[in-house]
């Protein structure tokens, strides 16, 4: 493992310049695989935000970024994603270090975030209006403009990746942001936001603000400048979120919590179920909006099932993302750690059968981190509440079903309704249990892949809106009829 680096400063970016926050009050930001201290930020409170939404909105409003052609904005993005692709080891390694995950996926957040603004880049040219054919003697036709200024607010367990999926799309459709990274994970977005300035956008087109989600992420959502919050995390916090919108009807985008059920029908092929299940629960140590927590396996293959998960087990090696062959890395704070704990502690109150993992690992490489055991319950009863509230750790629970009816009835008894998956050699049944999931992201026998060309997002309490593809852009666009009148006499109304 790479001995850390000195511990720097870092600024946030406001209006084309590098600046502390106003009250020049800082955050240190830790390494989570052994404590040390990576950085220390700026603690921006309301003030500070509001100097990036100004900015944001002079740019819109009065600087040359609303002259600049869809052609152009591409090019831009195309440079952006170059960028990101020249600084990709640095990116991977400070993404392990201030996230946790394992370099292996940190290195292909990297590569996604690249995709990603390289596909925003091609779409820049490809927004379509519509023509009309109107009753009165009009040429009427449809086009589609920039919402304006975006508050945009994303978590700490894929901050580059998430981070990309915010900005590609509302820079690709003309309009200006204020990116707000998670306190705990801010470094990879301050370094998308030298590539950003790098590539020559203008100022304030692009503005990164770091501090608190109650003081920064509130402002920017309740702020009356602001035309748009996007914002990724927990379903509680996009609840207050919400509430704060309304205060100007501003538009919302909302990727929130899930319960997600991974479905094993007993003909599915087991080694692959098996491989699914596990990377399902335990990728990015769990800490995944849209992991596979909830295992529903039918009972004829239930005890294959968890055996074979238990035999595979050891071989995902805890240890700093760093290392080579680590599979599984630390969760991302000691608070959190705490969070995940206390709900295994409620899965065994609660009667949940604890088949392995638990607790923390033993050793002096593990001592300064947040390290926690991937975990599995069985047994569990649907009305547990680790089977019902997301935990967002590397703790996975497994119910046994009997009928398809079953199962299908226990995927879809959450609040939630992000992703699902469903195992079976069966392609007649697979699409007819995924028509009956109430999830925005299914898949059939694999779990986790998604593509920056598909639409992202959930059902029920999981959000509003989708986001990447066709789908993300349209959510940064608003629609607006013209209509000429080619007859040229008056009205004569009156």
């Amino acid at each position: 493992m790479k001995t850390a680096a000195a511990v720097k400063t870092c600024d946030m970016l406001i209006n084309g310049k590098w600046v502390q926050a106003r009250s020049g009050e800082t955050r240190e930001i830790l390494d989570p695989g052994n404590g040390e201290v990576l950085a220390r930020v700026p603690r921006a409170d309301r003030e500070d935000v509001r100097d990036a939404v100004k900015a944001a909105r002079d740019a819109f409003d009065k600087g040359p970024w609303r002259k600049t052609t869809a052609l152009e904005r591409g090019k831009l993005l195309f440079k952006i994603a170059d960028g990101i692709r020249a600084h990709g080891k640095m990116l991977a390694e400070l993404e392990t270090r201030n996230n946790g995950k394992p370099l292996a996926e940190a290195e292909f957040d990297v590569a996604d975030a690249a995709n990603c603004f390289e596909f925003y880049g091609g779409l820049a040219t490809k927004i379509h209006g519509e023509t009309m054919q109107v009753p009165a003697n009009s040429v009427s036709f449809v086009v589609r403009e920039p919402l304006g200024v975006c508050g945009q607010i994303i978590p700490w367990n894929y901050p580059l990746m998430m981070g990309a999926w915010k900005l590609a799309p509302a820079l690709a459709a003309g309009n200006t942001c204020i990116l707000k990274p998670a306190e705990v994970t801010p470094l990879t977005a301050l370094e998308l936001g030298r590539i950003i300035q790098e590539v020559g956008l203008p100022p304030g087109v692009v503005n990164i603000v770091t501090g608190p989600g109650p003081v920064a992420g509130d402002e920017l959502a309740a702020n009356h400048q602001v035309d748009k919050v996007a914002f990724t995390g927990g379903t509680q916090t996009g609840r207050k979120i919400m509430s704060a919108a309304t205060g100007n009807v501003k538009r919302v985008t909302l990727e929130l919590g899930g319960k997600n059920p991974n479905v094993v029908f007993a003909d599915a092929d087991l080694e692959a179920a098996v491989d699914g299940a596990l990377f399902g629960a335990f990728a990015n140590q769990g800490e995944v909006c849209s992991a596979g927590s909830r295992l529903l396996v039918e009972r004829s293959m239930h005890k294959a099932l968890v055996d074979g998960m238990l035999k595979k087990i050891p071989r995902i090696k805890l240890g700093h993302g760093l290392e080579s062959g680590v599979k599984m890395g630390p969760l991302v704070s000691a608070s959190h750690r705490e969070t995940v704990e206390s709900y295994i502690q409620i899965g065994k109150q609660e009667g949940a059968k604890l088949v392995c993992g638990g607790k923390r690992p033993q050793g002096a490489a593990f001592a300064k981190g947040n390290f926690l055991e991937p975990t599995i319950f069985d047994d569990v009863k649907p009305a547990m509440r680790v089977s019902r509230e997301e935990i967002f750790g590397p703790v996975l629970t497994v119910t046994p079903f009997d009928t398809e009816e079953e199962a299908i009835r226990l995927a879809n008894d959450t609040e939630y309704g992000l992703a699902a998956a469903v195992w079976t050699k069966n392609v007649t049944r697979a699409l007819r249990v995924v028509g009956q999931l109430r999830a925005g992201i299914t898949w059939v026998n694999t779990y986790h892949p998604t593509y920056n060309e598909l639409p992202w997002g959930g059902y029920k309490q999981s959000g509003i809106g989708r986001e990447l593809g066709l789908y993300g852009i349209e959510a940064y666009l608003e629609t607006k009829q013209v209509n000429i009148n080619l007859d040229e006499t008056p009205i004569g109304w009156y």
